[in-house]
Order: C-alpha cells, then sequence, then structure tokens
C-alpha cells in the first residue's frame, strides 16, 4: 500500500490489544474518546484494505487477540446508553450544554463501530470469533431492523434538511435519527454475513434467528417496504454507500445491493440444508437452545435504575467540558478552522463506503471548529477508497465544476447551478461571508 497506508503493522497490533470494554458511567470520559479514536483509525485502515484486495491485517488481528466478542459489547453498550441515558441527560434541568461535540462522539460511536464489523464480518473466521456474544450480535441485527420496517412503514427515513432556527441539542437528535438509518443498513449486512456460516453456527443462534425472531418473515418485511427506496420528484432513489442515489431507468430493474443482502440472507435461512435438517432434541440439546443473549442482559441488570445517577455523573464529569478542555480535545482530533476539507472529503464521496466521518457539515454547537481530523483522516486515504467522482447538488449527475463562491457544491452544469441557487444561496452567502470573516 506505500503511501496510502493509516497504521504501520506495529501500530495496528497495539491499538488491537489496548481495546478494552467501559462502564456505562465511564462513556464520553477522556480514555473511552481515545477508544473511539483507535477504533476510528483501525476502521479506516481496515477499509483501505478491502479496496485494496492486498490481504486484511485488521480482521485478522481482531481474530487473533479475541476482540470481536469485545466489539459487539462496546456496540451494544453505547446502544443502551442512547436508549437509557441519553434521554434522562437531555430532561436535567441543568443540562445546557455549550457545545454538544463530546455528545456527538458518543452517538457516532455505535456507526463506527457496526462499520468497523460490517467491513471484517465477510470473512467466516471472524463470525466464529465471536463466539457466544454472536447472539447478542443477531438480536443487536434484529433491533436495527425492526426499527427500519416500523420506520417505512411510517413514510420512510429522515430528511437531511438544514434549519437555521435548530438549537444544538435538536441539530444533535435529527443527526443522530439520520445516522439511525445507515446504522440499519450496516446491521442487514452483519446480518447476512452471520447466515453466510449457518453451517458452523450453534443450534441456539440458529434457534434465536429461525424461531425466537423468526427472521425470514422479517426480511420478506423489508422486501415488501424496500425502505431503502424513494420516489423523488418523479424519479426513482435508491439508498446506497451512505447516500440517496438517482437510479438511471436502464437501471432500475436492477436489484440494489441491500436488496441482495436481504435475498442472499433469505437463501441461506430456508435453502440451506444446515437450516432446514432435523436435530435430536436431548436434554444437551434443549440447555443449548435455551442460551440467551447475555450483553444487554447483564448490561441492564448491572445499571437497572441507575439512569439518572448514570446521567448525573456524566453531566459533572464528562459533558461540561471547560474552554480549556474543549480546545485540547479539538486539537487532539485535528479540528481546524475551516469547512472546505470535509466539503472536498464529503464531495469526493467518503460516505459512498464509510460511515465513519462526520457528513461536512458544522457539528451543533461548533459554529466556528469544523472537523478535518487531520491525524485521523488522511485526505489521500479517503479519495482512495471513494469509488466515484463527485456528483451534482441537483440532478446527481458526475460533477467537474464547484460553486465559485462557497467552493462547497459540485454541479454538472450552469443550468442545474442556477435552479439548485434557490436552495443553495442562503447557506453558500453565510459559508462566503466566514471565509472572509478568517
Amino acid at each position: 500500500m506505500g503511501d496510502l497506508e493509516l497504521l504501520l503493522p506495529g501500530e495496528a497490533a497495539v491499538l488491537v490489544r489496548g481495546l478494552r470494554s467501559f462502564p456505562l458511567r465511564e462513556i464520553g470520559s477522556g480514555g473511552w474518546n481515545q477508544q473511539h479514536e483507535n477504533l476510528e483509525k483501525l476502521n479506516m485502515q481496515a477499509i483501505l484494505d478491502a479496496t485494496a484486495s492486498q490481504g486484511e491485517p485488521i480482521q485478522e488481528l481482531l481474530v487473533t487477540h479475541g476482540k470481536i466478542p469485545m466489539l459487539v459489547e462496546e456496540l451494544i453498550a453505547v446502544e443502551m446508553w442512547k436508549q437509557k441515558v441519553f434521554p434522562v441527560l437531555c430532561r436535567l434541568e441543568d443540562f445546557k450544554p455549550q457545545n454538544t461535540f463530546p455528545i456527538y462522539m458518543v452517538v457516532h460511536h455505535e456507526a463506527s463501530i457496526i462499520n468497523l464489523l460490517e467491513t471484517v464480518f465477510f470473512h467466516k473466521e471472524v463470525c466464529e470469533s465471536a463466539e457466544d456474544a454472536v447472539l447478542d450480535l443477531i438480536d443487536y441485527c434484529h433491533r436495527k431492523l425492526t426499527l427500519l420496517v416500523a420506520r417505512s412503514s411510517r413514510g420512510g427515513p429522515p430528511e437531511e434538511e438544514e434549519c437555521q432556527s435548530s438549537t444544538p441539542m435538536q441539530e444533535l437528535q435529527k443527526q443522530a435519527e439520520l445516522m439511525e438509518f445507515e446504522i440499519a443498513s450496516k446491521a442487514l449486512s452483519v446480518l447476512r454475513y452471520i447466515t453466510d456460516c449457518v453451517d458452523s453456527l450453534s443450534l441456539s443462534t440458529l434457534n434465536r434467528m429461525l424461531s425466537t425472531h423468526d427472521l425470514p418473515c422479517l426480511l420478506v418485511e423489508l422486501l415488501e417496504h424496500n425502505p431503502w427506496s424513494r420516489r423523488e420528484g418523479g424519479k426513482l432513489q435508491q439508498f446506497e454507500g451512505g447516500r440517496w442515489q438517482t437510479v438511471a431507468p436502464s437501471e432500475q430493474q436492477k436489484l440494489s445491493k441491500l436488496d441482495g443482502q436481504v435475498w442472499i440472507a433469505l437463501y441461506n435461512l430456508l435453502l440451506s440444508h444446515e437450516a432446514r435438517a432435523r436435530y435430536c432434541f436431548t436434554s444437551f440439546a434443549k440447555g443449548q437452545l435455551l442460551k440467551i443473549p447475555e450483553i444487554w442482559e447483564r448490561l441492564e441488570r448491572e445499571n437497572r435504575g441507575k439512569w439518572q445517577a448514570i446521567a448525573k455523573y456524566q453531566l459533572r464529569h464528562v459533558f461540561s467540558p471547560s474552554e480549556q478542555d474543549l480546545r485540547l480535545q479539538a486539537r487532539r482530533c485535528g479540528l481546524l478552522s475551516g469547512q472546505k476539507g470535509w466539503e472536498t472529503r464529503r464531495r469526493h464521496g467518503h460516505r459512498q463506503r464509510c460511515s465513519c466521518a462526520p457528513t461536512g457539515q458544522a457539528q451543533p454547537g461548533f459554529p466556528d471548529l469544523f472537523p478535518r481530523w487531520a491525524e485521523t483522516y488522511r485526505l489521500d486515504v479517503l479519495e482512495a477508497i471513494a469509488p466515484e467522482r463527485p456528483r451534482c447538488a441537483y440532478c446527481s449527475a458526475e460533477a467537474s465544476k464547484r460553486c465559485s463562491r462557497c467552493q462547497n457544491e459540485w454541479y454538472c452544469c450552469r443550468e442545474c447551478q442556477v435552479k439548485h441557487w434557490e436552495k443553495h444561496g442562503k447557506a453558500c452567502v453565510l459559508a462566503a461571508q466566514g471565509d472572509r470573516a478568517k
């Protein structure tokens, strides 16, 4: 890989060995944030390895050091934090954060882990190394896909719209909701990779998928609701690679990638010999089938009745950083003034492959600091991952021209730029004024 290596082999090994689980009350702490940054680097390197098809050392390191169960536990821990602690935190009267970036890091952590798991679970040995944690991962995927079906029945995914009057917390909640849709699509891919290993899954795992959750019925519901397709302005759009893309008429009869994942998972669950085979229901088999996922149950048991105490603790010690602490964190993450760095990466298709980075907009409560993550996300690495050219902000065709004023939006022609001005104009003027002020 040469110059496009993000981590040297020795560095990657050190980061993998240092991965550990954190109690819920420590989520968002200094040590937790450091691990989040390390996971982002491992995530990017794993994607780079998969793209280059030159061996995948991150996957091998995670298996060798037995870190897959730990990643599943961290995934479920942050999911539980978002469901149990975050709402309590928002209801506290003295919770008035001047800056929501530390909370955004926690909300974004779930997307980082599921993205890493999607990349490495392609390999059968990763699924096998998950051991009993695969039960918890199946439950997690089931929860995400059930919510996806429920959301599609209510009218589809949320729209990504800018609102100048939104408060930082409202903007954060909106970004979290948008992120949930991407997380669910990653969970679908992970579930499909698990079904690829159906011949080596335990009886308890097969029972969990086929009897407890009846995943075939849920997958059929997904095909019927088709939440990753929509009509916009009379044109068919499909959600792929982290964004909505207009589908050309000649391509509309082809299966989307997410449709393909559903059909493959259905095939594995319904037509493979292992899933259909009968087994002897002995007392030992009964004990195996009655095994339940342990991580969610254990975390909830350990923290039951403590959600408000955890929220108050994090309010005092985690999510109310001083200005000095915030600047130190910003410096460590490579936060610099200026939005163009992120816009360049986003326009070059970074989100086509990876959900590990912000969308390119200013983070809630960060009016003058925009993430560039210079140390974690190198521009040459992101461009190497990008599968396609920038797209026109109006018609989604391949674009070669930029808005000369703000340098943020791309267009295929002058006509599209003029048509998009009604929507883009206000943001363009504000961005240009911000650049002049610097």
